[in-house]
């Protein structure tokens, strides 16, 4: 599935019991992050049994189908046999593990209804999640099961449950917990009610998640690009002819940033855990890319400090075209380590974008426009039209202080304001 893969979410069976199938035809849909793949037969034979339901959340590695081959076989797994095996080396804490954990105080037993797997109920004694609880949690998966997203979800909302009074247990009575957020408006004549696809899930999961867990600071400057923006334009056609890929601003920035970040490491950083923090080696760089269906993704460069111009210009195209055609790899969308968001393109000023965690940092480019600019001329300024640009960063204020990100910014924008116009390599 992908370095740093360790589970994924099994969407769809394209398959069912007692089928056959042949070597490398589709088996099973499955999701990791925002990326769908297929996971195709590793012989010819019979399915004999589907071990997980669609919306469940296997492990990298776990056995989710059983095949018939007509050869002799090991006994089928049982459920005690699913077990989850540690990760080595120690994997960065999850961010909904450090939320506080408030029990109603209920005895936790395994309940008879479909909805609950036994990943969910050994997830939920985990977590310290209460049989009550869970029952009031709403399932997104196949016939309402409940699924790890909608735990994370909960956890993520507070675990504002209601509790149980002695008088309700001693009645019976399982109250529905009530709504974490705020009461739903009601719908007026002509309105419509659409639930998200998956993708904006994880969407809005991790802008709650990143808004609950980092103070967010932006710091803002402008950036005068002249000399960029007229090289780009005397240039491009003689570059794509060189390089075979467009010449956009996207790669351009991603230098100016990759430049920076080895000047300043500790941008370049992720919390650890309540007190440490984990300074990054690669200088991994993700952009984000708009898709058809108002989605957005991250594909990820790595290394991208070891990178020429060109190289640059070639990966953005490549990984923005598979990107809108939903052909990324898991693998091109995790381990970024700062996020570059075009907010420009659609002619925005500026913005103040929201930290893609584990990252510590992002940098949003506004528009590009033509302004009335002072200009130092021998010992005296004028006034001169210049095309400027608005560089906003955006930083988690646990880590990151604002001497630290304003000088990081200050030298991005040096970056492009001093950009060597020759097809330079980032090491140049």
């Amino acid at each position: 599935m992908g370095e740093g893969i360790i589970e994924a979410t099994l969407t769809r069976w394209l398959v069912s019991v007692g089928q056959h199938v042949e070597i490398d035809q589709p088996v099973v849909e499955v999701a990791t992050d925002k990326v769908d793949s297929e996971i195709p037969s590793p012989v010819d034979g019979v399915i004999s049994k589907l071990l997980y339901h669609e919306g469940e959340i296997p492990k990298v590695g776990e056995v989710i189908a059983l095949i018939e081959t007509g050869e002799d076989n090991q006994p089928e797994p049982d459920e005690q046999d699913r077990v989850t095996t540690e990760i080595s080396p120690p994997m960065p804490p999850q961010q909904d593990s450090v939320l506080p954990v408030k029990s109603s105080g209920l005895p936790f037993s395994s309940p008879s209804d479909e909805k609950l797997s036994p990943l969910i109920l050994s997830l939920a004694r985990q977590r310290g999640i209460t049989l009550f609880e869970l029952q009031g949690i709403e399932g997104s998966g196949l016939n309402g099961r409940i699924t790890k997203m909608d735990i994370s979800n909960y956890l993520q909302a507070g675990r504002q449950a209601k509790s149980v009074s002695d008088s309700d247990l001693s009645a019976g009575t399982m109250a529905t917990p009530p709504n974490p957020f705020t009461q739903n408006p009601l719908p007026e004549p002509g309105d419509e009610v659409v639930k998200m696809d998956r993708m904006r899930k994880l969407i809005a999961g991790n802008m709650v998640r990143s808004k609950k867990l980092a103070p967010h600071v932006t710091s803002f400057l402008e950036a005068d690009i002249t000399a960029l923006v007229a090289w780009r334009e005397n240039y491009k056609e003689e570059f794509y002819l060189k390089e075979h890929a467009r010449l956009t601003y996207t790669p351009v920035f991603i230098e100016a940033v990759a430049r920076a970040l080895r000047e300043f490491p500790n941008i370049n950083i992720s919390m650890w855990d309540d007190d440490s923090i984990l300074i990054r080696k690669g200088i991994n760089i993700g952009f984000a890319t708009a898709l058809p269906n108002g989605n957005l993704i991250v594909p990820v460069i790595r290394n991208a400090d070891q990178e020429d111009l060109g190289s640059l210009a070639r990966k953005v195209s490549d990984l923005a075209d598979r990107a809108r055609k939903n052909a990324l790899l898991p693998v091109e969308i995790r381990g970024g380590t700062f996020t570059i968001t075009n907010i420009g393109q659609y002619n925005n000023l500026t913005g103040t974008p929201i930290i893609n965690l584990p990252e510590a940092a992002i940098l949003a480019v506004g528009t590009i426009a033509k302004k009335p600019w002072a200009v130092k001329t021998g010992d005296a300024y004028g006034l001169a039209v210049r095309d400027i640009v608005m560089l906003s960063l955006t930083y988690d204020h646990r880590v990151i202080d604002g001497a630290l990100g304003g000088s990081f910014l200050s030298r991005i924008a040096r970056n492009l304001e001093n950009f060597d116009t020759g097809i330079n390599t980032a090491n140049s």
